[in-house]
């Protein structure tokens, strides 16, 4: 079972992560974006964890509920509302429950991703953060680890699509052979996702899930190389 702690943990991860790839993020959203993608989605992150430092809440729903905010709050453009929303959806899925079963984490993280659907008006294969979430939550079912390894490959599918949301989608061809920036921000979210599983590891849980040491060897710039 995921408690509170469990998300806090892996927000922080996430937080962390994307500090330590930040300019890497706004260097893919150079090439088909506005260039801002790293610099938002590490103020974004720095708030999420100023808040959960400053008064994590007491249920797995309410952290979650409490990053989306911060999110939509802080960060201009695109990325606040959609990761905003992903967050928040996924919280209020989760109730007011104090500890949550892994399926329970699989059903809340695909109610996220179908509000994050929604409200951009995309679907997996249009080139935005869907193709790095939508397979990862399908195959969170075999473990976190499985959900890592899909959201990485999701990422790295969007190179030879063409945008068809978004600031990309203006360039239209020029589009391709690109790597989609917000997929690959999200294939972090799921990698944080999985290394903090990693490190709960308790009899019952799914023993596919890699663990931290493993991680860390494979290196984050794995998320991220074109």
């Amino acid at each position: 079972m995921r408690d509170a702690d469990f998300f806090c943990r892996w927000l922080l991860a996430a937080a962390a992560s994307i500090e330590r790839e930040a300019d890497r993020l706004t260097e893919l959203d150079s090439a088909i974006g506005d260039a801002d993608h790293g610099v938002n989605m590490r103020r974004g992150f720095a708030a999420v964890a100023e808040a959960l430092r400053s008064g994590p809440p007491d249920t797995p729903g309410a952290v979650l509920v409490l990053a989306g905010r911060q999110l939509i709050s802080r960060v201009g453009g695109a990325s606040g509302p959609l990761y905003g929303t992903l967050l928040r959806a996924a919280g209020k899925a989760l109730g007011e429950a104090a500890e949550v079963s892994d399926e329970a984490v699989r059903e809340a993280l695909a109610a996220g991703v179908a509000a994050v659907g929604r409200l951009g008006g995309a679907v997996p294969g249009d080139k935005t953060m869907l193709d790095a979430l939508t397979p990862a939550v399908a195959a969170l079912g075999e473990g976190y680890g499985a959900a890592r390894a899909a959201a990485q490959e999701g990422a790295l599918a969007t190179v030879p699509l063409r945008a068809r949301k978004g600031r990309a989608s203006y360039l239209g061809a020029r589009s391709v052979g690109h790597r989609d920036p917000g997929a690959t921000s999200s294939a972090l979210l799921v990698a944080a996702l999985a290394e903090v599983a990693g490190a709960c590891v308790s009899p019952g849980d799914d023993p596919r899930t890699p663990s931290p040491d493993k991680q860390v060897a494979r290196g984050d710039r794995t998320d991220i190389a074109e």
